[in-house]
Formats: structure tokens, sequence, C-alpha cells
């Protein structure tokens, strides 16, 4: 058995005629009842001006320094001795071309832009060392980079600040077969090293819809949550070592792969989440788990919220141990999907859609728990409509659903993004509230994400930016969420553009506190300016 579903299909997901001859119905296959994701004035080659020449196909994106209110602060402006002296640190590996820097300077989203003059790509932890404590010296501002993927404006300057890449520090230390831990550098790619640990069979216990190009670095630099967090928990339990290079060059080894080690303060934690703002994360070591012989996928459809609560809490029950994934996501985002990037909803209409993966050892075992689940979810009137994928490419097609919202809702205009944390019974609350305050001021308001820790992703999509429309949303989304006791970033962090909504999750000693930190290890303050921490505490 490939691939089963309810009898009430729409449209087709895989157009091979090949698949519908494989396809049977959900209900036929439940058995009876048995337990059971520049500083302005720049002259010359390194000016601003460089990114007056975009491509012809895509807007040009204005600059943060223009769009938000935001001051530089005084730090020093690359000088030629300076590029003299950086391609001594890393010959032939410090960058000038406007065209090659444009897209550094530029973050996912298009939506945050940077005039940097230079981006260094350093090898090695005694490079990065090298090049902080030259800049430390000089007071020069770095932003550190992996793979450029953040979309709170975390991940690029908002001045000049010189961009240090981890590209180049992209190869694996060590993997031991019989731990699953892994010792990497911080520019490998995560599916990369998701392949590298799957030929071994382990798995890493974080997945994201950006895979392809985030670097696990930057991965633990922001707390990165995920597709598996459900499962496998946080990085603040599955990493257990780094070593981080602080401001002033000082190479901070602890890099260890021991599961348990209780002498004194618990030092990585600091920088798991820092955003690059306390120290530039350049090597990890991470526990991966053994690889699941028996993975299934279901799509299903619901009639309502109600429904897909009581659906997670019959899932929790029924699936326990083997539950891996539970996301939702609302019609507006299944319609975006199919509007824009072409894929077709494997069930019929509905108003919400649920993505249930289970992850076991024992196929027939896993199999029959997930059977006697959707013949209770079906039989209740729960769901309305289900597809089920136990092959890798049918439930990797089902999962592209889920994964690629955010690249259907870039393709729809300006993109307001919100990534917060709330009790999952007001999850969709925020959503309903905000589609009817903003009405037609917006082309879609919609919400998605991970039901099973309670993260909602709310996302509004415009004609283009509107500072009066963003007044509207900000701090009303913030307070609506500080009201539920919610978190106004789940898992993006806060970066640029949500730094000041801080203040709405955590109380004013604990952001005094986060300062005083800052402080201490990055006293010049170079590393990331702009990010993370509040205008004023």
């Amino acid at each position: 058995m490939v691939l089963c579903r309810v009898p009430r299909w729409s449209v087709g997901l895989w157009a091979s005629p090949g698949w519908w001859r494989t396809t049977c119905t959900l209900r036929a296959l439940v058995r009876p009842k048995r337990g059971p994701g520049c500083p302005g004035g720049a002259s010359g080659p390194l000016a601003c001006s460089m990114f007056s020449k975009v491509s012809s196909c895509t807007p040009e994106v204005m600059l943060t320094q223009e769009r938000y209110p935001v001051q530089r602060l005084p730090f020093s402006v690359v000088s030629e001795e300076d590029l003299a002296a950086f391609e001594r640190i890393v010959p032939g590996r410090v960058v000038t071309d406007p065209e090659e820097l444009e897209v550094s300077n530029v973050d996912w989203l298009r939506t945050a832009r940077g005039c940097s003059k230079v981006l260094l790509r350093p090898r090695t932890s005694e490079e990065v060392s090298r090049i902080l404590r030259y800049c430390h010296e000089r007071n020069l501002a770095v932003n550190p980079q992996g793979g450029n993927t953040g979309l709170v404006g975390g991940s690029v300057p908002v001045f000049d600040e010189i961009i240090l890449s981890t590209a180049l520090m992209n190869q694996v230390t060590s993997f031991n077969t019989v731990s699953g831990i892994l010792t990497c550098q911080a520019g490998c790619v995560l599916e990369g090293l998701s392949r590298y640990v799957q030929e071994r069979d382990f798995v890493m216990p974080l997945d994201l819809g950006a895979k392809g190009s985030c670097h696990i670095g930057g991965n633990v630099a922001t707390n990165a949550g995920g597709l598996r967090f459900l499962r496998y928990g946080s990085l603040h339990g599955t990493v257990l070592g780094l070593e981080v290079v602080l401001a002033d060059g000082t190479v901070l080894d602890c890099l260890t792969s021991l599961r348990k080690d209780n002498t004194g303060y618990d030092l990585k934690q600091l920088f798991i989440g820092s955003e690059g703002t306390l120290g530039v994360i350049t090597a990890v070591s991470i526990l991966c788990p053994p690889r699941p012989k028996a993975v299934n996928v279901a799509f299903l459809g619901c009639p309502g919220f109600a429904e897909v609560l009581q659906t997670f809490s019959t899932c929790r029950g029924m699936l326990g141990e083997i539950l891996s994934a539970f996301e939702f996501m609302d019609a507006e985002c299944m319609q975006l999907v199919q509007q824009h990037l072409h894929l077709a909803s494997p069930v019929q209409e509905s108003a919400f859609y649920l993505l249930v993966e289970t992850s076991g050892s024992s196929t027939g075992h896993d199999a029959e728990k997930l059977g006697c689940f959707l013949e209770q979810v079906l039989g209740s009137g729960l769901v309305t409509d289900g597809t089920v994928a136990t092959d890798e490419s049918k439930a990797q097609a089902l999962w592209a659903l889920r994964e690629r919202i955010t690249e259907a809702l870039s393709r729809d205009g300006y993109v307001y993004k919100y990534d917060v944390s709330l009790p999952v019974e007001r999850l969709y609350d925020l959503v309903t509230d905000l589609r009817a305050r903003l009405g037609s001021q917006a082309r879609h308001v919609v919400g998605y994400g991970h039901l099973g820790d309670g993260n909602l992703h709310l996302n509004v999509t415009v004609d283009a930016f509107s500072a009066a429309l963003l007044d509207t949303m900000e701090p009303y989304v913030y307070a609506w969420t500080a009201g539920q006791r919610g978190s106004v970033s789940a898992e993006h962090g806060l970066g640029f553009r949500k730094r000041d909504a801080l203040r709405y999750s955590k109380p004013p000693p604990a952001v005094q506190l986060m300062q005083q930190l800052k402080a201490l290890l990055d006293p010049k303050g170079i590393l990331n300016p702009y990010k993370l921490l509040p205008t004023q505490a």
C-alpha cells in the first residue's frame, strides 16, 4: 500500500495516471477497534549606490535605514587599510564586488536591506578570531551570516556592518555511530547534514522548510524550532556543545560531546538563541536520534478550529510515542499554495487542514495505531476527509503543502509576519480578530503553524509596505499575545524587526539582565548591532 484516501477527491495532487490506481479509501483500511517545521556619504567602489542596479524582474528593496526609524551607531567605517588587513587574514576571500554583495545585503523576504561594503569568508575558527580581534580594535561592526534565511531581519546588515559569512565553514568533524553525536562547523547546510546522518541511520533533531539553505550555526544562533520540535524538543536540549568566538576574538571552546556535564554554568545556553549578538558560533556538537524505521504522513480536512483541537487531543492520546508532527493550516493558506505554486489539495475543500506525522520502529504497530486514530476521528466527524502516505515521495509531496506556505505568501505581495506562542485553545482567535480589524486593507490574513507546540504563524499580505497599516497591527498583535501570556516570538527570534517587542514577553528586570550580558561579552557592541535587544531597555 502506497497511498490511501477517503473517496472524496476534488483535484489530484500528483498528475501521474498510475498514481490514481494506487489509491484506496481510508474507511476501507480502518480495522475493527483494537487498542490503539551605509552610512550615508560613502563614495567610490564601496558606496551604497552599488544597489541602484537591481534585476529587472524584481523591484528594488528599500534600505532598512530608510524604511524604519533607526540611527547608525558611532562605529568606524571600513577603509582601504581595513580591506588590506582582511586580505591578509583571509586571502582571496574578501568580497567587495557590488553584485556579489547584493544578495547578502537583502533578507530572504526582501523586506530588509543593508549596504555593507565588504563580506568576509573565513574557513576556520582561528580566522574568525583574527577577524573579530581586528574589528574589536578598530570598532568595526560585524553582521554574522549563515544561510540568510531568517524572517525577522536579523541576518542582514542594517547599515554598513561587515558581513561575516560562515558559508566556507562547512566540514563535518566527527560522527559517533553509537551515540549519534555529530560535531561539525557552523556553516554546514542543514539538508546536507540530514543526508549525512541518514546514511548512517540517524536523523537531525530539527527540520525546517529552509533546510536546503540554512546553516546549522544559524539554526543554533536563532534557536530554530521547526517541524520536529514536537518529537525531539528544542536545541537547548539537543545541542551538547559549542565553539564560539567572542567579540574580542577570544575562542570559547565548549565543544563537548558529553550528554551529562554538571560543572558550573552551562555557558552554551547563552549563545543558543542569542542571534549572533554575544558571539559567533563556529562549531556545534549535537545529538541525533536514530532514524525511524516507519514513517506515515496523514493529511486531513477539518470543518472548524474546535474540531482541530479535539483532533489534536485525540491524536496525542491514541498515537502517543509515535507522534512526531502535528501541523495545521487554514483554508486561505491552501488557496495561496494552489494559486501561486499550482499545488493541488489532496482532500476536499475544508476550513482547516492538518498534517499528522508518525515516526516509529515497527511498520505494523504504527499502521495499526494510525488506523485506529483515523477511524475514531472520521467516525466522530472531527475529520471530514483525508489521505495517508507511507511512501517517502508521496509523504514529501504532502509535506510540501505545509512547508511551502511561506513561499506562496511571498508571491502574494508584501508580507507582514508574526510568529507567536499562545495557549492552543486561543491559537486561531488572533487570526480571526486581526482579519476583522484589517478588513479590506489586507489581501489575506492567514494562520498556520505547529499546533503541537502552540506556535502560530500569523501572516498578512498586502500590495506594498504601508507604515500606516503596520501601526494598525503593532503593537496590537503584541499586546493581544501578551494578554494571553504568550510569546511574541515562538521560533523566528527577534532580529531587527521585533526587537522593540521584547518587553511584551519579558519583564524589565529580565531585559535589563540581557543588556548587562551584552555589555559584558561585547562591551563595544560590535556584534550584530540593532538586533534582538530593544532600542531602549
